[in-house]
């Protein structure tokens, strides 16, 4: 099995951006931890603080050459009718990930406008949501 992680914008500040929100560890010592546990699934790893880098690794990413994206779009979520409609256009399922529970933040952030194309929705858990989203793509 082939999970591609996708995160957004200021994701890649994780462990050190507002760590009362988002934690103190860094993504990528996560990522070690999120492989090791999932040895039996190749996991690829994608970063952009760029709307339309997210869109090309959406477009590369699912046509075949994955099982499933987990993407955390970061403020995208709430802004970017073209992820959305990326999403909409490939055919590998979509889970969409959250650190925080959005919904107990500012009322912008209430909105997102990928839910509907995404098979799922999983936020507040701290980075363990994208291990909740790989546990439901093997299941």
């Amino acid at each position: 099995m082939n999970i591609t992680i996708i995160n957004g914008p200021n994701l890649n500040l994780l462990g050190i951006r507002e760590p009362g929100i988002y934690g103190n560890e860094g993504f990528e010592s996560f990522l070690t931890r999120l492989r090791n546990k999932y040895s039996d699934i190749t996991i690829e790893y994608f970063q952009s603080n760029h709307e339309g880098d997210i869109i090309d690794k959406l477009h590369e990413a699912g046509f075949g050459k994955t099982d499933g994206i987990v993407l955390n779009a970061g403020a995208y979520t709430h802004t970017s009718l073209a992820i959305a409609d990326a999403i909409a256009a490939i055919n590998t399922p979509v889970i969409e990930v959250h650190i925080s529970n959005v919904h107990s933040r500012e009322e912008i952030r209430h909105r997102s406008m990928i839910s509907g194309v995404c098979r799922g929705v999983i936020a507040g858990f701290g980075l363990d949501s994208y291990r909740l989203a790989i546990e439901a793509f093997v299941k």
